[in-house]
């Protein structure tokens, strides 16, 4: 299938590993100019060279930022060029009981999940609709719709960005720029992979063994197993092109039946 995106340019932050670069790899597959982000300066240079090397002839560049920090923010919205794609992806999650997590935490985590997206999206959708063109995807989770009680500010920030895909959309009415949220469910990305391998090396366990049992207690799974990247990317890549054009303020299930069995 022909997905019609040859020539556009994306712009996917925190993309030098994880969903991000996956999501990056499939639109460049499909003939994207692809902008790559992450706050890491030699991880991300890493990444550029090694999406390359597996895209042949892809148009691969990068812009350095830490959402984290408002000066690079406000850096990358001044140096950001046009572009036809957004995929607001960079977050943070971590499992932390909710009497330890700070005020400094809940701030940082809107800051970076729900802000980060709010910013960009300020940047590039006023041009979108200028041009009569344009996608944007917010990457959040089924975390967003059923919070989870052990990372209850990881789960509200998702909330709040499925608050503002679905705010933002109501603006495109009558042109065609759609923005659309994908609700990913359990997914083995780099960070969850990371998680992984301490808690299997704290057990003295292999890591398919753990990966196993991590996703053998989540009885609401239709799956039955890790969702992969790749199929969060193909989403996501999907709502960002033309074939998505009746697809607007959605949000798109990706979560191997999760919310099917808990709602």
């Amino acid at each position: 299938m022909d997905l019609q995106l040859n020539g556009k340019t994306a712009f996917i932050s925190g993309s030098s590993r994880g969903i991000g670069y996956t999501t990056a790899k499939a639109l460049a597959g499909e003939g994207v100019d692809v902008i790559l982000n992450g706050r890491d300066t030699a991880k991300l240079t890493a990444a550029v060279e090694t999406l390359r090397s597996e895209v042949p002839g892809a148009s691969i560049t990068s812009l350095r930022a830490d959402f984290a920090i408002s000066d690079d923010v406000d850096r990358l919205c001044a140096e950001l060029p046009h572009i036809d794609i957004l995929v607001n992806n960079v977050g943070l999650f971590e499992l932390k009981p909710f009497e330890l997590i700070s005020d400094d935490d809940w701030r940082r985590y809107y800051e970076i999940n729900v802000l980060s997206g709010v910013r960009l999206a300020r940047r590039v959708l006023p041009t979108m609709l200028e041009r009569g063109w344009g996608r944007i995807v917010f990457v959040s989770s089924e975390s967003g719709v059923d919070i989870p009680a052990d990372m209850i500010h990881y789960g509200t920030s998702k909330a709040a960005m499925l608050a503002v895909g679905n705010g933002l959309a109501k603006l495109t009415k009558g042109s065609a720029v759609t923005v659309n949220s994908v609700l990913g469910g359990p997914t083995y990305s780099d960070g969850v992979a990371d998680t992984v391998r301490t808690l299997a090396a704290a057990k003295s366990l292999p890591e398919e063994q753990m990966k196993a049992a991590i996703i053998g207690a989540n009885r609401t799974t239709l799956l039955g197993r890790f969702i992969e990247p790749r199929e969060i990317a193909a989403a996501v890549t999907f709502l960002a092109s033309p074939a998505a054009s009746a697809i607007n303020g959605s949000a798109v299930r990706v979560d191997g039946g999760v919310l099917t069995t808990t709602l």
